[in-house]
């Protein structure tokens, strides 16, 4: 009997994970071409054009991949077109993601935008992986406003 269930012990690890010092920091003004390999907490600001495999991966609003991911977690602020593999995705407002996503657990902002495929495991029973197809912006719920009509 397990102690946590899978929700749980993904959160347990994000917690683990976000606290650790970043190891490597790749800087706006950086181009890189070619395959990233990394372990522990990186940060992409600048190009990557290549696949990258990893940790944790934090791409500020600056950052670009072109290319696959495979990674633990997957903060995105910035702009991603490849495939994903993550068991932890957190889409803020400013991402793009366009390409397959498949994800333990994701999270999606208000004004994010994703544009491909999307896969997320279920563990109900006898449910199976669910995939969804998504184009468009998540958007911001705007309250209503109460309109008043005169005659």
């Amino acid at each position: 009997m397990a102690i946590f269930n899978k929700k749980d012990a993904l959160e347990q690890e994000a917690g683990r994970v976000s606290k650790e010092a970043i190891s490597c920091l790749i800087s706006k003004e950086m181009h890189i071409s070619g395959e990233i390999t990394f372990k522990g907490k990186a940060r992409v600001d600048g190009t990557i054009e290549g696949n990258i495999q990893g940790e944790y991966l934090v791409l500020s609003k600056t950052g670009r991949v072109n290319g696959d991911l495979e990674l633990d977690a997957l903060i995105c602020h910035g702009t991603i077109e490849g495939n994903i593999q993550a068991k932890l995705v957190t889409a803020h407002a400013t991402a793009t993601i366009r390409g397959r996503l498949t994800a333990g657990s994701l999270t999606v902002e208000p004004g994010a935008v994703l544009e491909g495929e999307i896969h997320a495991s279920s563990k109900k029973a006898g449910s199976s992986e669910h995939k969804k197809s998504l184009s468009g912006t998540v958007a911001k719920k705007e309250p209503k406003e109460n309109k008043k009509t005169t005659n």
